[in-house]
């Protein structure tokens, strides 16, 4: 990894993502880009000023960053729509990371359109990681979900090819489908005919995860199979905290190339809800599902 984007837009939640890019930063020598959008969607007055106001707010971070913290950092003002903006600009500066804050959990223009958030790691076509914990150090532990299809495949051996997943403890989590269980519930069907059917499911879930293991090649990888009782984004989220990982990997496709389009429910359910970190990484440019 050489170079990372990072949003800011002056907030908060901004200073998460640039804390993050920090650490990463001096982990892998890379440079740092921060980035700003001003949104060009209003009267040339305001743009103009809210560009020079900008401008001088970052050259006073950068110049802290470079001087205090010895990072290797510039910055782009860049007119345009937030989410637009900052995935231009890492297009145009080669980057292999765009780092994000957390977004505002804000309900009604959640459903309506998608946070910025959301809206950048939709369209970014290379890994975008949010940075919802309060960077402290750095990664120790990360879990990658997978739902086994070759889309998932690729996005494990993306991430692994940033070097994010180095050194970490790593435990890849796949939620099984077990349609039974309702239908099971409603015949009222004893606890242990129900256990009976749910071993089942998980040894051949099983089997399916290690055949999947051997296409990333990746040591150590310990191996969580959970049952899809639940809402799956949520069983994500609570199985990073039960292990205290700091970061969740997850891919920005599942095994439809059209929920590319919708990013996919359980990629948005655990980005609108996850408290840890988490590295969204889009499937390759001209990779085909096998």
């Amino acid at each position: 990894m050489k170079t990372i984007v990072v949003a800011t837009d002056f907030s908060e939640r901004s200073d998460r993502a640039i804390q993050r890019a920090k650490l990463l930063a001096r982990d892998f020598d890379a440079k740092v880009y921060l980035v700003h959008v001003v949104d060009d969607d209003q009267a040339q007055e305001i743009v103009l000023a809210e560009r020079d106001v900008s401008t001088q707010l970052l050259e006073k971070l950068t110049r802290t960053l470079r001087e205090v913290n010895g990072l290797n950092c510039e910055f782009r003002v860049v007119l345009g729509k937030p989410f637009s903006g900052i995935t231009s600009t890492a297009r145009d500066l080669n980057a292999d990371l765009i780092i994000i804050g957390p977004h505002r959990r804000q309900i009604l223009k959640n459903i309506l359109v998608g946070t910025t958030a959301e809206r950048t790691i939709r369209t970014a076509d290379r890994p975008v990681l949010t940075a919802n914990g309060v960077p402290t150090g750095p990664y120790r532990r990360a879990v990658l979900a997978t739902d086994l299809s070759a889309y998932s495949k690729a996005m494990i051996l993306s991430a692994k090819s940033l070097g994010l997943l180095d050194q970490l403890n790593l435990s890849l989590l796949h939620v099984f489908n077990a349609p039974g269980i309702a239908l099971m519930n409603r015949a009222s069907l004893s606890v242990e005919e129900k256990q009976s059917y749910l071993a089942g499911e998980r040894k051949r879930a099983s089997e399916n995860v290690a055949s999947f293991i051997e296409g990333i090649n990746i040591e150590g990888l310990s191996t969580i199979l959970k049952p899809d009782t639940a809402d799956t984004a949520e069983t994500i989220c609570e199985t990073a905290i039960e292990l205290s990982a700091e970061l969740i990997v997850v891919g920005t496709c599942g095994r439809s190339a059209v929920a590319r389009v919708l990013m996919g429910s359980v990629t948005e359910g655990v980005l609108r809800n996850s408290e840890r970190d988490v590295l969204a990484v889009p499937p390759l440019q001209n990779g085909t599902e096998s």
